[in-house]
């Protein structure tokens, strides 16, 4: 990509009191599948950056990033942390996000802001599934990325097969930009391509990099990488290609500047390999962050819209613009509050200032600026563009929310989070405690916009919904530690889903005559069924005004309202479309309210005639086993309604892949251990929905009206 003109003359304006150059900040995220190593590779950022003093171990539940009780309990990152570093004099914001499928939204939000991801491969197990689904993510926000391969000393650890491995699965152009010299036991240290330099990692904590020639054994690899770079660049840059067919070798800086602008554009991914517990090749993934990935003046232009108009907007990076920022994360904080994390995109705001959210069309005071490390908080009087930090104070705002400048005001793009696949009903142990649980509940659904809580209308029970049996664990273990809140709950239920089978029309007319002015609402519906992922979409084709426009809204409403409760057992409704053609009014006893209830009958009449079925979550499962107990795992996921997508050996391992049922899985982990004698593991991740079948569905539906 060619940078615009104006960015190659700076043509952006920086405050006084910034201490470092908006050229030279770095928003990245590390992301990856579980237990590829982010958290440990983050520690180590810290360590050599010099944020942190010592080498936090994840397993020794002492990482910096893993700060919550949860988290140093269980090994695993449940929510993403931010922080800031400095590497040649370069600012470095960092997230660590979550690698587990459970809190998929703590990577989506955190993507959405980020101008550059480091993703982190395992060595032995390559692209994994939720590799492929933090990939997908990437791609969705346009991030550029750089790929580690970690694990280096692991045993069957092979950098080639992984590199191989990302060009098959997630169709990357990968380019290897270090090599590594030796593997497993033997891992010594790396080959840098471009420097045709190597490096070893000495001292017990790795942080003398000492430089020596590339040995013997190596340098064929070597020189092959490097032609292979180079012929990569050609394809993309006019004078590299300019250069290699006339038989000349780029210098270093022309490959670096070329490179760069490949990886901005999304058409290159840079590989590096090492291991983080090992303390090796950090320092080299540093300084390729720093080469590589962009500052937030490459991206330049952040897109949205106009609030009153719809219309298309920009805004530039740099100081002196508007004011802008992205609420991506809410979190409550037992010291400070409710904490507000944005990416500020243009502009500058400072404490005690108010902001517009354009959504809600009200004002916010900025009560404090915080810079966090963690779960620690720094005191900031300004924050300025391209910074990501924290904001007290904001009471109105919700993640995906814009905050701006009320003269010049504009809503960024928000993001999309998938919905809830699996559900619990919970109720305080005592009345005095149904309050404060309301309380914590809200505050959770709050920072989180994957959980839900909804009541169930004919048995009086808390609903609350979330993406796995793992996510829902978490929030009642906050709820007991973090809001001091003791509840019960039931079983985890599958969340299902309701859909039409067909076309089909509907004519309903709400009327009640009573003293006075009566009631009167009728309506024409087209209902038809649209395809998986489609949600609800209303569209008016009234016309000669045979409805007045402000009754449209209300019929919008009821249908909502209806197809939240579902026809057949109660689940929402979705996936369909739905056209006004025709009603009538009243002038007199027409209302709003009238209108509504017709909307919502008209559904439900609808929805009969065209045939309503239920769909169940289906989730990809994959199993890695020892090759021996590969029957035994097929068999069982088979008789769990399982269908096999994929078997793949590998030097004793074999992975299993196959699409199973949610309702299936419960208690899946202990199955699993006894097939295999706890040697096998299993991740999964919601893949779609699916009609189940019709005998299952009877038991459904009949346990529901019970």
């Amino acid at each position: 990509m060619t940078l615009p003109t104006h960015i190659n003359n700076q043509d952006y304006h920086e405050a006084p009191g910034r201490k470092c150059a908006l050229a030279n900040t770095r928003n990245i995220g590390i992301m990856a599948h579980i237990d590829a190593g982010k958290t440990t590779l983050s520690e180590r950022i810290l360590y050599y950056t010099g944020k942190s003093h010592k080498l936090g171990e994840v397993h020794e539940g002492a990482a910096t990033m893993d700060w919550m009780v949860q988290e140093q309990e269980r090994g695993i990152t449940i929510t993403s942390a931010a922080t800031t570093c400095f590497w040649k004099n370069h600012r470095i914001n960092l997230i660590d996000t979550p690698g587990h499928v459970d809190f998929t939204a703590e990577v989506e939000r955190s993507l959405r802001v980020l101008d550059g991801a480091v993703a982190v491969f395992c060595s032995v197990g390559g692209v994994q599934p939720q590799t492929e689904t933090v990939w997908r993510q990437a791609k969705k926000y346009h991030v550029p990325t750089i790929a580690f391969v970690n694990k280096m000393d692991r045993t069957g650890a092979n950098f080639y097969r992984v590199v191989e491995d990302m060009r098959k699965k997630l169709g990357a152009c990968v380019v290897p930009i270090s090599l590594p010299i030796g593997a497993e036991s033997f891992f010594e240290g790396n080959v840098q391509i471009i420097d045709q330099k190597a490096y070893r990692y000495d001292g017990d904590d790795g942080s003398q990099v000492v430089e020596f020639d590339i040995p013997e054994s190596m340098q064929e690899k070597a020189k092959e990488a490097f032609d292979y770079l180079v012929e990569c660049l050609a394809e993309n840059d006019d004078a590299i290609m300019e250069l290699y067919l006339n038989g000349e070798v780029p210098s270093k800086e022309q490959i670096k500047d070329s490179l760069r602008k490949a990886v901005i554009d999304g058409k290159l991914v840079p590989a590096l390999c090492g291991t983080a517990f090992k303390n090796k090749g950090i320092q080299l993934l540093l300084n390729a962050v720093v080469d590589y990935l962009p500052s937030p003046v490459d991206i330049w232009e952040t897109k949205g819209t106009d609030p009153d108009t719809d219309a298309p907007a920009t805004r530039h990076c740099g100081d002196d613009q508007p004011f802008s920022a992205l609420v991506f994360k809410l979190m409550n904080d037992p010291y400070v509050g409710k904490l507000s994390f944005i990416r500020v995109y243009s502009g500058c705001i400072e404490k005690g200032s108010t902001v517009i959210n354009p959504r809600t069309k009200r004002r916010e005071r900025v009560g404090r600026l915080l810079q966090m490390h963690a779960n620690t908080r720094e005191e900031r009087d300004m924050i300025y563009c391209g910074d990501i930090a924290a904001i007290v104070g904001l009471k109105n705002s919700t993640t995906g929310d814009t905050i701006c400048d009320e003269g010049n005001q504009i809503v960024l793009e928000s993001m999309s989070f998938p919905d809830p696949v699996i559900s619990i009903a919970v109720e305080p142990k005592s009345s005095a405690a149904r309050d404060k649980l309301f309380n914590a509940l809200a505050a959770l659904s709050d920072e989180d916009p994957t959980f839900t809580i909804n009541s169930n209308g004919d048995t009086g029970q808390t609903i609350i919904s979330g993406m796995g049996e793992l996510h829902l664990e978490i929030i009642l273990d906050r709820l007991v530690r973090e809001f001091k809140v003791e509840c019960s709950s039931g079983k985890p239920e599958v969340a299902y889903r309701e859909a039409i089978l067909k076309p089909a029309q509907s004519d309903s007319k709400f009327v009640r005559q009573t003293g006075g002015h009566g009631q009167y609402g009728h309506c024409v519906l087209d209902v038809k069924p649209m395809e998986r992922g489609h949600g609800i979409t209303v569209e008016s084709k009234i016309v000669g005004g045979a409805i007045p426009k402000e009754y449209i809204k209300p019929i919008e409403q009821g249908i909502r309202e209806a197809a939240a409760t579902g026809v057949l057992a109660g689940y929402p409704l979705t996936d369909f479309h739905v056209d006004i053609i025709d009603g009538s009014y009243h002038p007199v006893d027409s209302s709003e309210m009238a209108f509504k209830i017709a909307g919502s009958m008209g559904l439900k009449d609808a929805a009969r005639k065209g045939g309503v079925v239920l769909l169940e979550p289906i989730m990809k499962v994959e199993v890695t086993s020892p090759e021996e107990n590969m029957g035994d795992i097929i068999g069982d996921l088979s008789g769990r309604r399982g269908t096999i997508v994929q078997v793949d050996t590998r030097e004793g391992t074999v992975r299993i892949t196959a699409n199973t049922p949610l309702s299936e899985l419960f208690g899946y982990a202990t199955a699993i251990r006894s097939l295999s004698r706890g040697r096998a593991s299993y991740t999964m991740e919601p893949e779609h929905f699916e009609r189940i079948p019709t005998a299952i569905q009877d038991k459904i539906v009949e346990k529901t009206k019970k």
